[in-house]
């Protein structure tokens, strides 16, 4: 099963935290002094603020999976959808450990696919990625794919 993901700067980490606390109306399942996130089942969400973005507001979205081998479809599918994609193993963002695919939309906003493989005691490094002024993300430069047009019958 999948879980969307939802990643948002803040410019007041502790009034988001209680903002967002009341509004989910649970805890935060990880509270750091730079970075909090809500694993909810009700809608299925990783949702995660931190203060790590150039501006507050949409830092990207993503789809957080439960095996390799559902990440390994989904970056099948984004290197078919023709944009520049950028596969990263045993990467450390956002205090876990993870494998991940990044990509930029025709509208420019990032998409992170991940699997955890656990957690870590750090946030990771933060890179600026491209065509976006700065991600809170640990996401290297993203790599350019060429990929031949594919006609698509599956709806």
């Amino acid at each position: 099963m999948k879980r969307f993901h939802v990643h948002v700067a803040v410019a007041d980490l502790e009034q988001s935290i209680q903002f967002y606390t009341t509004f989910f109306n649970c805890q935060p399942s990880v509270a750091k002094e730079d970075y909090a996130k809500w694993m909810l089942d009700d809608p299925r969400i990783n949702f995660a603020i931190s203060k790590r973005g150039i501006a507050p507001g949409l830092d990207h979205l993503g789809i957080q999976v439960e095996d390799e081998e559902s990440l390994k479809e989904i970056s099948v599918r984004l290197k078919q959808a023709q944009q520049s994609v950028l596969e990263q193993e045993k990467t450390t963002c956002c205090y876990a450990q993870s494998d991940k695919t990044w990509v930029h939309d025709p509208q420019g906003i990032a998409w992170e696919s991940f699997y955890t493989i656990g957690q870590a005691t750090t946030y990771g490094e933060d890179v600026e990625l491209p065509r976006q002024s700065q991600s809170a993300c640990c996401a290297p430069d993203v790599v350019s794919v060429q990929i031949g047009s594919k006609d698509c019958t599956n709806k």
